[in-house]
């Protein structure tokens, strides 16, 4: 089964034929884990790096926001049986798509530090990343093997 995760939106599964998937990561960030023990993980698709853009929304939905929706999926993936030191963190997006008109809000840069912060300050590392840019991405995690590939303009690849 295919599931798609939509933006500020994450999924998780643990059905080893499943894969989940979500599209167009602009400055938006796709963070997939992984536990390869449990045979658990799933997708989180951020959009803005900070809930203090809008409080009332991050209230109803946390994974809009970086700052609320991380938290929040790690919640979730501990909640189904995965475990933080057996996690496999792959991370994509935060790319400038507008480089053309130039960049002054720098969305995705914004995204990519406070993921990094976050992670640095609950000890959480990435095993791979393909971020920044000005490509939009899609992004794919196979729960039989945790693999997990971009198509990016056409090309695919895992990272």
């Amino acid at each position: 089964m295919k599931h798609v995760v939509g933006v500020a939106d994450m999924k998780i599964s643990s059905e080893p034929g499943d894969t989940v998937v979500t599209h167009a990561l602009g400055s938006c960030l796709g963070i997939a884990a992984y536990d390869p023990a449990a045979h658990i993980g799933g997708i989180l698709h951020v959009m803005m790096p900070t809930s203090t853009l809008n409080p009332n929304k991050a209230k109803t939905n946390p994974y809009m926001f970086v700052d609320t929706g991380i938290p929040a999926f790690f919640r979730e993936l501990y909640t189904v049986g995965g475990v933080k030191r057996r996690l496999i963190i792959k991370v994509a997006g935060g790319a400038n798509v507008h480089s053309a008109n130039g960049d002054r809000f720098a969305i995705g840069k914004k995204n990519y530090v406070m993921l990094r912060k976050i992670f640095w300050k609950n000890g959480v590392l990435i095993e791979a990343e393909d971020v920044g840019g000005n490509c939009a991405r899609t992004m794919y995690l196979e729960l039989n093997n945790g693999k997990v590939r971009l198509s990016t303009a056409g090309t695919e690849r895992e990272l």
